[in-house]
Formats: structure tokens, sequence, C-alpha cells
């Protein structure tokens, strides 16, 4: 086994290096974390999964044995935005050319990774790497008539390493020391230079890098034999500037990554049915390039400024709820559905054509089977159904036209994992 699990975990690691992390998303953040998770629609943060268990909840780590996970899924993001009504050509007025336009790159190939070992009897330690995505367009067009194509992308990977410690038989808790690296890259935006404090660090600068680090702590017990409860918090990752879009980013190319908690339960009627249901929110209200609105800030900074314009998204809050059917014959089946109120406001679809992370409802489905012994294939799909937000130009005369922002997806995922407990 020693050999397939060095070769598992070497093409995760090469996987890694090469492709941009990208997931269905909530907000930027993804729907769920790791094969097992995503088949329950992300749900599970009160029950022990797999080894990608840290990205939700690390004290799930104590509890889980030695195992090894990686996963590679493919994404498909469909993203469009229409403009309706043509533009006045008035002094001052930014309008934008009428039409719909669809976004280019739609395949993402993403590899996740996770290990855990057990550290005498009531301890563990893992190591898992996983990415966030979503924030990314390809406009095959001069969209803000700067140069085509017009979009950004920015892909989020994390390093981290977890201990986790059972402090009674069936309770346990989880830190996990998170190591995150970040690229960025915009084209197209060049027309925004007379409102931006540094106009050549605003567009066409190719990819910049961040680094940083946060920290996740988490709880999960088993109060009964039916009855059990996790819950983790994760601080905001505070990370390096992107120097290279420093005109661009609110706090001079600031782009911190914000904390975010999770919270919930697993009910067991029987020994081989879980049904979980979590709540989580994500803070991106405490990091100033994604939280500031365009308008006024627009009008009262210039972009790159502490209180410079960004894309105006709230706070996200997302209900998930999965069951979890372990059949016979080494068959488990997992089904769930997630719902959560997508972070932008109508008074925001301009600057969010860039990053029109607009989706609220996936609906998921997966399954493990047991093969050679304590080896374990896993299938999650996701369905992100299409959800559009529109509102006014607000840089046009009022009422004179509309922008609506228009997204769905699909992912598909595989995972292969060895040391399952039987």
């Amino acid at each position: 086994m020693r050999r397939e699990t060095t070769a598992a975990v070497a093409t995760a690691l090469v996987l890694a290096a090469f492709a941009a992390p990208a997931f269905a998303t909530n907000g930027y953040f993804s729907a769920g974390y790791g094969t097992h998770y995503k088949g329950m629609a992300g749900a599970g943060a009160a029950l022990r999964l797999n080894s990608l268990a840290p990205a939700t909840n690390p004290a799930a780590m104590a509890f889980l044995g030695p195992r090894w996970d990686a996963s590679l899924s493919l994404f498909n993001p469909n993203r469009s935005y229409t403009v309706t009504g043509n533009p006045s050509g008035y002094p001052g007025t930014f309008g934008l050319t009428p039409g719909e336009v669809e976004s280019d790159s739609r395949y993402f190939p993403i590899p996740g990774l996770g290990a855990n070992w057990s550290v005498g009897d009531n301890a563990a330690f893992g190591l898992t790497l996983y990415g966030n995505g979503g924030m990314n367009t390809d406009w095959p067009t001069s969209t803000f008539y700067a140069g085509a194509p017009t979009g950004i992308n920015l892909s989020q990977m994390f390093v981290a390493p977890t201990y986790a410690v059972k402090i009674a038989d069936k309770h346990g808790l989880g830190v996990t020391a998170i190591g995150a690296v970040q690229w960025f890259k915009a084209e197209g935006v060049g027309s925004f230079a007379p409102f931006s404090s540094a106009p050549a660090g605003l567009s066409d600068n190719g990819n910049s890098y961040s680094y940083g680090g946060g920290v996740r702590v988490g709880y999960l017990g088993e109060w009964s034999r039916y009855f059990s409860f996790g819950a983790s918090y994760q601080t905001k990752v505070w990370m390096s500037d992107f120097e290279e879009y420093a005109g661009l980013f609110a706090e001079q190319g600031g782009f911190d990554i914000p904390a975010n908690w999770v919270a919930g339960i697993a009910i067991k009627p029987t020994e081989s049915f879980d049904i979980a249901v979590d709540v989580q929110q994500v803070l991106y209200s405490d990091v100033a390039s994604v939280a500031n609105p365009l308008l006024p800030n627009l009008m009262q900074a210039r972009l790159g400024d502490d209180g410079g314009a960004g894309f105006g998204w709230k706070d996200m809050t997302t209900v998930k709820g999965g069951v979890q059917l372990r059949a016979g014959e080494g068959w488990t089946w997992r089904a769930g559905y997630s719902y959560g109120e997508q972070p932008i406001a109508a008074s925001e679809v301009l600057f969010n054509i860039l990053a029109p992370g607009v989706i609220e409802q996936h609906l998921t489905f997966g399954f493990s089977k047991l093969v050679k012994g304590s080896q374990e294939i896993s299938i999650a799909i996701t369905r992100a159904l299409s959800k559009s937000v529109a509102g006014p130009n607000p840089l046009e005369v009022p009422g004179l036209q509309s922008i609506e922002l228009k997204m769905d997806q699909w992912d598909f995922e595989l995972c292969w994992s060895f040391g399952i407990k039987k």
C-alpha cells in the first residue's frame, strides 16, 4: 500500500502546482471540501468523513485514524452578463455596450489531498491541501473599453497541518495552522485609471502573488449514540499585498481571506444512517477590497486607497443539509442540498461583472465503494442551480441601462482513499 499512497500523493502535489483552484462556490468559498463532504453539500461539521476534514472541522481528525485521500475534480462554471439599453454618451457617464457576453475558460481540473496519522492512542496529526476560487472571468470582449479579453482570476491554495486530540472518549479538539498562497490577475480594466491612486498597478500586470497565514480551531463531540455536534472557527488569514495591483484593490493591494465559522449537528437514527445539518458564515464584510461598495467610494477615494471602491460583497450565511447511508457490500450513498443568499447587491453589478459570484443553491449526490480491502473510491457530483442578479448601471443616466449577471455550475469529483476502517 505504501507505493500506491506515495504515487497518489505525488500525483496530487504535481496537479496542485499547475492547477488553479476553483470550485462550486458560496461567494468564492467552496461549497464543500473533500469528496465525501461535497456529496453531502458541504455538511459534516459533526461527522468524520475524510482527511480533508480540517477545512471544515479539524477536530474530526482525532477520530479518523490513519488515512490518505487524493482527489481530482472537473469544475465547469458557466457565466454571462447582459447589458440592456444603449449608453447615453453624456460626459461623466460610463455606459456599456448592449448585448449578452459569455465567459470563456469553462473547465478547470482541481486537485485535493489529505493525510492523517495517529499520535499515540488519543491524538492525531494531519496534513491537508485544498483551495478556494470562483472569482474568475474571461470575457472575450472589451467590456470596459480597455482591451480584450476583460476579466480577473483569483486563486487560493492552502497548506494546513493539523493537530487533534481526544479530550474524552467521544469528544475532541483540533487546531489547524493555515499557510496560504494566492495569485491574482486582472485584464481590461485600465479605463478606470483616472480613478486610481496608482494607475500602473491597475490592470494587465500578469500574475501577482500574495502569502500569509491564519488558524482554524474546532470541537467535535458525540453526545449520545444518536446525536453529535461540531463547530469550528477560522481567523482571518492575513495576507501580504498584491503589489502589482496596488492601484486596484483597497488598502494598496490588500486582499486578506475573510474569517468564517461553521456549526453543525448530526442525527443518527440507525447505525448506518446519518443526517447532517450545518450553518456556515463567511465574513466578507471584514475585507475592504471585497466589501467596500462601488459608490460612493469611487467618488470619495481613489482605487487602491484604504476607502477605495471594492465589490460590495455582504457577509454570506449558508445552510447545508446532507444524508449518508452505509449500505451492504462496502457501498455508502450520499446526497445534499445547500442554500445561501448570494453576497452581491443589485447596486453592485457593474464591478461584479468581473466576479459574478451569485450562486445560491447546490444539489449534490455522491457515493463510496470499498475496494481492495482498505481502499475506497468515492465520487461526488455537484449542480449549482442557475442564479441571476440584475441592477442599474450606477455610472449611467438613471434608468437608462441595466446589467444582469448570471451563473450556473457543475462539479464532478473523484477520490481515491487508503487506510479505510471497515
